[in-house]
This record gives C-alpha cells, structure tokens and sequence, in this order.
C-alpha cells in the first residue's frame, strides 16, 4: 500500500504522514528532506542554489546528511525551496523516492509532488493545507523553541515566497492531485488532523477495493 501526501511548508503532512506510518505500519519518507540535503550542501560548498550546475553538483550528498539538524533550519528550507524549482534536480533524485514507494509492502511517502509524479499510483491521497498565517505561526514557533531569532512576519514572508516558488516553477509544481481529498489543518489540533487523515485514507481504500472484498 502507498500512501501520497503532499502540502506546503509548514501545513502539517510530514507529522500526518508520519502519524500514518506508524498506524499502518509502513515506512515513511520526507521527500523534503532530500531537497533540504541538496540545498545544504550547496551552502556548505559556497554554491548559489539559484545556479542550476551547483545544486546538480549537491546531489550526490552522502545519506548520513538526512540526519543532520541543521536541514530543519530556515536557511535550509529556502535553499531547498530554490534548488527544488531546477528539473535536473528533481530528475536526479526523483528513482530514490520511487523506488522507495515501490518497496514491497508499499510505504507512506510526503513532499510536493508524491501524488502526481512520485506515486501516482497510489492507493491514498491527501493534500494537506493551512492558512499561510496558520502556517507561519508554526514555523516561527518552532524555530523560536530551537533558539532561533526571527520576526513572525518574516517567517511570513519567507512562507509565501516558497508557496510562489514552489507552485509555479516548471518542474513538478505543487498542486492537488485530482483524486488527492482535501484535508485543512488550520484549525485542527495534532490529534485531530491524525484521525481525520486516517479515516479519509480508510475511505479511499474502501473506496479502490474490489467489490466482494
């Protein structure tokens, strides 16, 4: 069983997905965090993420950077946002999430495009969303809590600068899958966005089962 979700920064799919995981016992991956590793290498190389040949030079990043904590960080996200929007990229790192979709068992899997060019086979999908205000809020909350110095309206506008980037660059843009549910977490807390993401994935398994089943 693959399970796709996708959503903008900060909507709450990676702790939807995650969530999901564990209730059906399925592997998960942050299809993010792979853009985040590219990005943070081009950092740390002194590249420039807008330059196409830096970020295709990051990608070959050594798997151990997934677990480095400075992919959570602002700079980060924006540098991943950026080198995202570059096709060669995304075509050097889309096999990985394929083949991590099409493991046997299947696995649940989250980012921008999982159901309509990872997955798109799937057997669930969601699309996760919140206000943007919704959505800063979390983010400066968070980067707060890590020790970080950074103004609301700045998380704001680093916010909707990636929703921009992320939905209108010509590689894979960030859109609903057109049999994705629906799902806003804006005024939902964690717990009630986790069952509620369970029972719109129930319904579209019963839904896709074979009738007798």
């Amino acid at each position: 069983m693959i399970i796709a979700v996708d959503g903008p920064a900060a909507s709450g799919k990676g702790t939807i997905a995650r969530a999901l995981a564990g209730h059906y016992k399925l592997p998960h991956l942050d299809t993010g965090l792979l853009y985040r590793a590219v990005g943070q290498t081009v950092l740390d190389q002194g590249g420039d993420p807008n330059n196409e040949g830096d970020a295709l030079a990051a990608c070959t990043f050594n798997d151990k950077l997934l677990e480095d904590v400075r992919l959570k960080s602002g700079a980060a996200g924006n540098a991943a946002s950026i080198v995202s929007a570059h096709p060669a990229v995304r075509a050097a790192l889309i096999q990985r999430q394929k083949d991590f979709a099409n493991q046997p068992g299947g696995a649940v899997l989250d980012g921008r495009d999982i159901g309509t060019v990872i997955a798109p086979q799937a057997d669930a999908k969601l699309f996760v969303r919140a206000t943007s205000a919704v959505r800063a809020r979390r983010r400066h909350d968070e980067l707060v809590r890590s020790g970080a110095t950074i103004s609301y309206d700045k998380v704001l506008a680093d916010i909707k600068a990636r929703d921009l980037r992320d939905s209108t660059r010509s590689a894979a843009p960030l859109r609903q899958a057109d049999d994705a549910v629906l799902l806003d977490t804006s005024f939902l807390s964690i717990e009630s966005a986790i069952a509620h993401a369970i029972e719109l994935v129930e319904g579209q398994l019963v839904r896709k089962a074979p009738e007798g089943l």
